[in-house]
């Protein structure tokens, strides 16, 4: 597959990395060519690296990994208000959290996922790799007490889904269906909860203990 992305920092790093070690087809844009050339050649295999508009024009699937704060400029800058993504899937990793209490910036506007479809006419969204730390992308494989890490997805085209749902498998990580774009609000808060219990309280606590086994909750 041809991975277009957007951004060289850690989260570009840690998820094309792991994409270029399975063969996939990787180029780097970012706002700053030096850093994009910089990540490539680190990476190394088939990727490379170019402008903004390149690594757009050149993946099927193209990763968005900036802050929130740059989202909307690197679309601009890779032509996405003219089309230049339209029928591409975008993945969406990118977090809108203010610490120190980890509320989202979004308020009660459209979720990073719905800004970005409005910025990108034509393309297909699918909000996934939100949840973890760019150091756990970087792990070979993702696994915890026996099992898969779990990958949310949200998104509204199931040929988009299927194709993010390859690279998820790729990485030894399980998809999870978390509805249509219309519930990434959802998962961005999920996230921002989570980050909540992880760091914002007085004690660190572990988000995952809120939930039973499945053969339990149901």
């Amino acid at each position: 597959m041809r991975i277009g992305v957007l951004g060289a920092g850690n989260m570009a790093d840690a998820l094309a990395t792991q994409w270029a070690n399975k063969g996939h087809e990787v180029m780097i844009g970012a706002r700053n060519p030096e850093k994009a050339a910089t990540l490539a050649k680190r990476i190394g295999r088939t990727t490379t690296s170019g402008a903004l508009k390149e690594a757009a024009a050149f993946g099927d699937v193209v990763l968005l990994a900036v802050w929130y704060e740059g989202v909307q400029d690197v679309l601009h800058q890779a032509g996405a208000p003219d089309g230049a993504l339209a029928d591409r899937v975008i993945i969406d990793c990118v977090n809108a959290t203010a610490p120190p209490h980890f509320t989202l910036k979004t308020g009660k506007g459209p979720s990073v996922a719905e800004q970005v479809a409005a910025l990108a006419p034509g393309a297909h969204v699918v909000k996934a790799f939100n949840l973890c730390h760019e150091s756990v992308w970087r792990l070979t494989t993702p696994e915890f007490d026996g099992r898969p890490l779990g990958v949310p997805l949200c998104g509204n085209a199931p040929e988009a889904l299927a194709k993010v749902e390859r690279l998820v498998t790729d990485m030894g990580c399980e998809p999870l269906h978390g509805g249509g774009l219309e519930r990434a609000a959802l998962l961005e808060a999920t996230a921002a909860f989570a980050l909540g219990v992880y760091f914002g309280g007085p004690r660190v606590g572990d988000p995952r203990a809120m939930f039973p086994p499945l053969h339990v909750a149901t």
